[in-house]
């Protein structure tokens, strides 16, 4: 797979739940060891060890999923067409645009949908990427996975409803 392969963006597909339960698991065990120890990154990927209630989250929300030469790379979830419950991308495509073509797909959506902001609980490990992007922290926040607590911080972005997208 090359990745100057273009990026293309559908719907999620309930074929997709295996690729994706391997994606968010595989970004979380190699893109977050240095903000994270192992006994957090663990408790935060068994979210996906009930395979059916994770492609059941996944198929409750808006779910889109970014592909290069028709594979999926990453995936995004947004709740309520205000708040991004998920985003996640494959640890060989990060950095080649997936997370930013699925936070500028989300946002266009949200938009869409009359949302006057957009929200996500964002890991330490991706904090900086929502920073760059204009979303302003919040609140920290302390959240607990079995017997292990995991932080990350709220940030919300204003959009702009008065315009229409770019």
């Amino acid at each position: 797979m090359k990745t100057a392969d273009p990026v293309a963006l559908r719907p999620f597909l309930p074929s997709d739940a295996p690729r994706l339960v391997a994606i968010f698991r595989s970004a979380i065990e190699e893109l977050t060891d240095e903000d994270y120890d192992d006994d957090q990154r663990e408790a935060w990927a068994s979210a996906s060890d009930d395979a059916e209630a994770f492609a059941a989250r996944l198929a409750g929300h808006l779910t889109l999923v970014a592909t290069r030469a028709g594979e999926a790379v990453g995936f995004l979830t947004l709740k309520d067409d205000r708040h991004i419950d998920l985003l996640y991308v494959d640890p060989t495509s990060v950095g080649t645009g997936v997370a930013t073509d699925l936070t500028a797909a989300a946002e266009i959506l949200s938009k869409a949908r009359g949302a006057a902001s957009l929200s996500v609980d964002a890991s330490d490990t991706a904090l900086g990427f929502f920073q760059a992007r204009g979303y302003v922290p919040e609140r920290r926040n302390t959240v607990p996975r079995g017997d292990v607590w995991l932080s990350n911080t709220t940030l919300r972005k204003a959009l702009d409803v008065t315009k229409g997208p770019k």
